[in-house]
């Protein structure tokens, strides 16, 4: 990733997580949700647009990135792991996509083409009945 993410741009907040693991289910809050304000931050406006139009579950209405992380028993592996998956996602926005060329066949694969075709009608032909 080339651009820096800055602390006041995060919002980290610790949740209790879901599912087994007993009293430290039930006690311990290890589940970290992150929040990325996409509009509010650094990042170039093209980088912004792009995540924005991202088709994502974790992005909001409001252009707000929500990350949960409960996977580790410890909050900082899992804070870690959730900076992880914005890391991710803001690379994948910079990934700026080529546009497509459109192209023609040649002509010798229209032949091949063309060719295979007729083979492949004879070969039905064949199977019709024989009349006389």
């Amino acid at each position: 990733m080339r651009y820096a993410l800055h602390d006041d741009e995060l919002e980290f907040s610790a949740i209790r997580s879901q599912g087994p693991g007993g009293q430290n289910v039930n006690k311990v809050s290890t589940a970290v949700q992150l929040r990325f304000k996409v509009v509010a931050s650094r990042l170039p406006e093209a980088v912004k647009a792009r995540l924005l139009a991202l088709p994502d579950s974790r992005i909001t209405q409001d252009g707000e990135v929500v990350i949960k992380a409960q996977g580790a028993r410890s909050q900082a592996m899992n804070k870690a792991e959730a900076l992880g998956r914005l890391v991710a996602l803001i690379e994948r926005a910079e990934h700026i996509p080529r546009a497509r060329k459109p192209t023609k066949p040649t002509w010798g694969s229209q032949q091949r083409r063309l060719q295979g075709k007729s083979q492949r009608a004879e070969v039905k032909a064949g199977r019709s009945k024989v009349s006389g």
